[in-house]
């Protein structure tokens, strides 16, 4: 039987084809293939990428759906149940925990709506002027009967600042540096290749305008691993404070400038952080801020286990973390016109509506309806190309772009080709596959892994107790 391609590439049906591109194609031609096409998607004039917490998985990010071990409301408030909560606090949490699914293998869902009625029921009773006293809390007993409590403003801020430092501690995730000094390795997240494949666009062609929904920082890890120049919306090096004006700039060697010829810098994109990061904070002007610090007390969180992650919870290298970002909550929608983001969600806008766009949609779910409504009204473009790589060929996900196929030819979505009876391997069609395996392979990559490698072994070899021993003598 002959081998075929493990991918699929699903598009609209046009006389003479099939919906899948790639169908009847073996491993090598259909890879040519995919490789051709993205290739030619990738010198359109505005290139966009959307990312969401799907890119982040393969480097230990949680999810909103999946099993109990990487479902990110099982992580958080299996933790926060460990700490010492008041009495009502804690029943609050339990009854949360009794509604999961009994199944290890079954996460829970709808962590955000369940976020929000905690988070809104400390607003209202906090501020002086609020006419509500306190609210009370529906639950279930232990024996399963109804049980209500009645927590103080006090308490549920507590359980609310527990959560959001559980959530800095999940998200605070480091880029594993070894890929890089073991260039014929394969394991990799996916950010060092696919940002050094985007960088290397022809600098001739309009920026690569890179939008993420993710609070964590491995893209701009991997971009200063890589030596790559990006605006993210910020002004200032020892304390940045954000002005959206810094999007409107670009980076060019200075060239001979007196007679008008300057060359672009090569490696440079524009970045969005769309609902905010682990390293931005207001400042007591209401100004937003940003300030990188080191994650490195938060990977030993993420390794621990339930217990030892609750007692790192009110240390003192916890107590630093204050609230960031547009949290996981079902008002984010609100939260999205205030400062910055109304910049960042009108820059989405705008720029998936210019002429010649290729999107790029990676790790997204089309589970947020205001990103969501936004790559809708762009399909109107006519000139829009949209790729979204989805590993689940049976995920609603693909069934959604199948819709949207219906608005003319320019939607597809890459996934994995799965055999009759057999499931989802996750293996393919991922962040990391296809950044690792499907994108156009670029050399100066190569030649800067090779480079590190090397970098490293001078560096190990300088510490060996040995060599010092006989460079003394």
């Amino acid at each position: 039987m002959t081998e075929l391609c493990r991918y699929r590439l699903l598009a609209p049906v046009s006389a003479g084809e099939s919906d899948d591109l790639l169908a009847n194609k073996s491993p090598e031609d259909g890879l040519r293939r995919m490789q051709a096409l993205l290739a030619d998607w990738l010198r359109m004039e505005n290139v966009v990428v959307l990312t969401a917490a799907g890119t982040s998985f393969s480097a230990g990010g949680r999810l909103m759906a999946g099993g109990r071990d990487t479902n990110l409301e099982c992580r958080v408030l299996a933790a926060v149940q460990q700490c010492a909560l008041p009495s009502d606090a804690a029943a609050i949490i339990k009854d949360r925990i009794s509604r999961w699914p009994t199944e290890e293998k079954q996460g829970p869902t709808g962590f955000e709506e369940w976020l929000s009625y905690l988070f809104n029921a400390a607003e209202l009773s906090q501020p002086k002027s609020s006419p509500i006293h306190t609210v009370r809390w529906k639950g279930k007993a232990p024996d399963g009967s109804d049980c209500e409590v009645t927590p103080s403003t006090d308490n549920i801020k507590k359980l609310q600042t527990l959560i959001e430092r559980a959530i800095f501690a999940e998200c605070a995730l480091e880029i594993d540096r070894r890929e890089l000094s073991e260039p014929d390795g394969t394991e990799t997240s996916g950010h060092i290749p696919f940002l050094a494949k985007l960088a290397a666009r022809d600098t001739n062609l309009g920026r690569t305008h890179l939008f993420t929904l993710n609070y964590d920082t491995l893209f701009e890890q991997a971009m200063e691993e890589l030596g790559i120049q990006y605006f993210d919306g910020f002004s200032g090096k020892t304390n940045a404070r954000f002005d959206p004006a810094v999007y409107g700039l670009d980076i060019y060697y200075p060239g001979d400038v007196t007679e008008g010829r300057v060359r672009r810098f090569d490696k440079f994109l524009q970045f969005y952080k769309l609902h905010g990061s682990i390293h931005w904070q207001s400042d007591v002007n209401g100004i937003m801020r940003a300030r990188h610090r080191d994650l490195g007390f938060a990977a030993s969180y993420r390794k621990a286990d339930t217990k030892n992650r609750a007692k790192q919870l009110v240390s003192p290298s916890f107590e630093s973390i204050s609230s960031f970002g547009i949290l996981p909550t079902s008002q984010k929608f609100s939260k999205t016109l205030d400062m910055p983001y109304a910049h960042l969600f009108r820059l989405l806008h705008a720029r998936l509506n210019q002429p010649q766009t290729f999107l790029m949609v990676l790790g997204y779910g089309f589970g947020d309806d205001h990103v969501t409504r936004i790559i809708e009204t762009a399909l109107m473009n006519p000139s829009l190309v949209m790729l979204v790589v989805e590993p689940n060929s049976t995920s609603a996900i693909v069934e959604k772009i199948r819709r949207y196929q219906c608005l003319g030819q320019r939607a597809f979505v890459l996934t994995e080709r799965v055999d009759e009876g057999a499931s989802c391997s996750f293996q393919v069609a991922t962040f990391a596959d296809f950044s690792q395996n499907v994108m156009p392979d670029i050399k100066w990559l190569d030649d800067y892994k090779r480079l590190r490698s090397f970098e490293d072994q001078l560096r190990k070899v300088g510490d060996d107790p040995l060599d010092k021993r006989e460079g003394a003598a």
